[in-house]
């Protein structure tokens, strides 16, 4: 499954202009994800997860005058240790002409926690409590304030970052 979702009656020259698909703002669930969310959830089982920041908001400094901004990853990873379950949507396309069919999928996302923050990220992905799984993999879209009250209620964590490993730039 493809990490990036294709909205319902979009095409590859729609994801080129708007590239954003990665993540479901969990403020546009019922806007642009309309027709995936309460109809087409899933998890992606994670002990941890990647995100880009800006190396001078990672360092909790302002740009100097003249320097460029500088791109690092970085890993996040729960405290206590543990696999999350990501909340996430998802969706197939149906073969085209010029494409074979495939499943897609972008993971929810909300204002990050404080630790988040600090970090330097301003949105952190949802990590669902495993006695929600049944309900969050059958959703009813008739009764999405369950939906909601599951989002409202992610695993009670600390992120811990380093720098990623796949990313030698920059010290944290």
């Amino acid at each position: 499954m493809r990490y990036r979702c294709r909205l319902p009656g979009w095409t590859a020259t729609d994801e080129r202009e708007k590239p954003g698909t990665y993540m479901a703002r969990r403020d546009s669930l019922s806007t642009v994800w309309r027709k995936l969310w309460g109809y087409n959830h899933a998890v992606v089982v994670a002990s941890r997860f990647f995100e880009s920041v800006k190396l001078h908001d990672l360092q909790r400094r302002s740009l100097s005058p003249g320097e460029r901004e500088v791109s690092v990853e970085l890993e996040f990873s729960p405290e206590p240790t543990q696999d999350m379950f990501l909340a996430c949507l998802w969706r197939y396309s149906e073969p085209t002409d010029d494409e074979a069919g495939f499943y897609s999928f972008a993971a929810i996302s909300r204002a990050p926690p404080p630790e988040v923050r600090a970090a330097g990220h301003d949105r952190c992905v949802i990590a669902i409590e495993p006695e929600y799984l049944d309900s969050w993999l059958n959703p009813d879209p008739q009764h999405l304030a369950d939906q909601e009250a599951i989002l409202d209620d992610p695993i009670d964590v600390y992120y811990e970052h380093r720098l990623s490993e796949r990313d030698g730039s920059a010290e944290d």
